[in-house]
């Protein structure tokens, strides 16, 4: 196949009858159909074809800025659509008027735009005229530069795009080996193959064969069993407590809340009752101890044991963490929230960023760090991995609890995303989660989406949202580990590091080689 001539390359978008502003618009409204990807909408080959156009569009600019530009106006429609539900908790829960609630938002989403404008940038820079090998870079720096944006500044991993794959995409078998970022590589490596049929030229088998084979892996690789089946199942109930967020921290609705928790709890004949993040408005040693044993009695008839939210604070320090404990058959257990939302339950950079805290009208929002060595918890008869709200975007975090872990337990307040996307959105996220680990997840939220999610990914129930209810089921614990368990991230990293020592060694050398 003869590679990509420099003239052609430079030739695309200058000769268009369309002027770069309609290129522009159009790359902008590309990001905002990429959404439809993800939950709730869950059109997995929308992305491909979406970012198939862009990497056109790369390829075809005449100049790197160009290139840059047309990545940040993709960036924009795609963050601008797809994470809109931060406005929601600036504005009305976190009491910002309307100009500054929507500044930070485009503040936010001009930041994490960057990262694909940095990618078109380095990729037009690099002018790779090998149609394959160019796709194998397109994806490495793809993921290099989404890789990077979950981990600077405490990461905002959120809308990566290999969580549009989870759970129905035949490239969702991926993921419990390379982690939701191996699928996006593999995902960006489809379209950019897909992206190359756009020139006639181009159409070739050489672009087929490896757009199949990579598809038909996938599709095998959803079918095999990495887990395997850990004792009885077991019967849970994911209280969805469906407390508003206005009223939840007003002292004259605290009992109110109370009393609500606890009919939901009464009500359950599970061994495993699970409450949402910060069930209870309260501190710990708040509680009545007597709310408490009533909680943990109910739990010991049932043979098993509840877990449930509270702050908790400590006497010596001062310090106060966002905490599940639990009550019941088993010993008294503690997990603390390690991976903290920046602005929203600490402050980075105090000095510089202080203020805000007089703007956001967020309670507590100078939460401590729990330790990133925090084992599982026996409850049940199972050994369930705990991670409170944001922490399950972090999979590479989750996994320090496996293979330990039987079961996942994701527990959370989305009351924050109101009735937005948002909720949706981060069901996908622990559907992935599931996927990687090949162990259920299991949901419980104030507002929604709780959920049972089982090894594949598929949401065998969920709560409809905004609703006071008990989701019950019957879930499996399983034992084993995936290669992404094993190997966390190290692998797509690995493999990116290699991908750029072959991709840019002809171009150190000053040549151009054919595949």
């Amino acid at each position: 196949m003869r590679g990509l001539s420099r003239e052609n390359s430079r030739s695309g978008l200058q000769d268009s009858k369309l002027n770069v502003s309609s290129y522009l618009l159009t790359t902008f409204l590309l990001g905002a159909f990429t959404v439809l990807g993800f939950a709730p909408f869950y059109l997995f080959p929308v992305p491909a074809i979406t970012i198939a156009l862009l990497l056109y569009f790369w390829r075809k600019s005449t100049t790197p800025l160009q290139a840059a530009l047309f990545g940040f106006c993709f960036g924009m429609g795609m963050f601008g659509a797809g994470v809109t539900w931060i406005y929601v908790s600036l504005h009305e829960f976190g009491a910002m008027s309307i100009s500054i609630a929507v500044f930070f938002l485009i503040i936010l989403c001009a930041y994490l735009s960057l990262f694909a404008t940095l990618t078109g940038w380095v990729l037009r820079k690099l002018n790779i005229e090998t149609p394959l090998l160019w796709s194998l870079l397109a994806a490495t720096l793809w993921v290099l530069f989404e890789w990077l944006r979950g981990v600077l500044f405490t990461g905002f991993p959120w809308l990566a795009v290999g969580y549009s794959q989870a759970p129905s995409s035949p490239l969702a078998g991926y993921s419990a080996v390379g982690g939701v970022y191996g699928v996006s590589l593999i995902l960006i490596f489809s379209a950019a193959l897909i992206s190359l049929f756009f020139e006639k030229k181009l159409r070739t088998w050489r672009n087929v064969v490896p757009l199949s084979v990579i598809w038909i892996i996938g599709f095998g690789l959803q079918h095999i069993s990495w887990t395997e089946l850990q004792g009885e199942p077991v019967t849970v109930s994911l209280l969805q407590g469906n407390i508003s967020q206005e009223m939840k921290w007003k002292p004259e609705h605290v009992i109110h809340t109370m009393d609500r928790y606890a009919k939901l709890v009464n009500k359950s004949n599970s061994r495993l009752i699970i409450a949402p993040e910060i069930s209870l408005p309260l501190a710990r040693d708040e509680v009545p101890s007597n709310y408490l044993t009533q909680l943990s009695t109910h739990a010991k008839q049932n043979n098993g044991d509840i877990l449930i939210g509270m702050v908790e604070t400590s006497d010596r320090s001062g310090d106060y963490y966002n905490s599940m404990f639990s009550f019941g058959a088993s010993a008294e257990q503690i997990y603390r929230k390690h991976h903290l939302v920046p602005f929203g339950e600490f402050m980075p950079l105090k000095p510089v960023f202080g203020w805000i805290i007089n703007v956001l009208k967020i309670p507590l929002s100078n939460f401590s760090r729990g330790g990133s060595d925090q084992r599982p918890m026996s409850l049940a008869g199972q050994s369930v991995a705990i991670n409170i709200c944001y922490e399950d975007v972090f999979g590479e975090e989750l996994i320090n609890q496996l293979p330990q872990a039987t079961l996942l337990a994701n527990v959370s307040n989305d009351a924050w995303f109101g009735r937005s996307i948002g909720p949706h959105q981060h069901l996908q996220i622990s559907q992935m989660r599931a996927l990687e680990t090949g162990r259920y997840m299991l949901r419980a939220t104030n507002t929604g989406v709780s959920a049972i999610i089982n090894e594949r990914g598929v949401v065998l129930q969920k709560a409809e949202v905004f609703t006071t209810t008990t989701l019950n089921g019957l879930v499996q614990g399983f034992t084993g580990t995936t290669p992404y368990v094993r190997f966390g991230n190290s692998l797509v990293l690995g493999f990116i590091g290699l991908s750029l020592i072959i991709g840019l060694l002809p171009i150190f050398r000053g040549t151009r080689k054919t595949l």
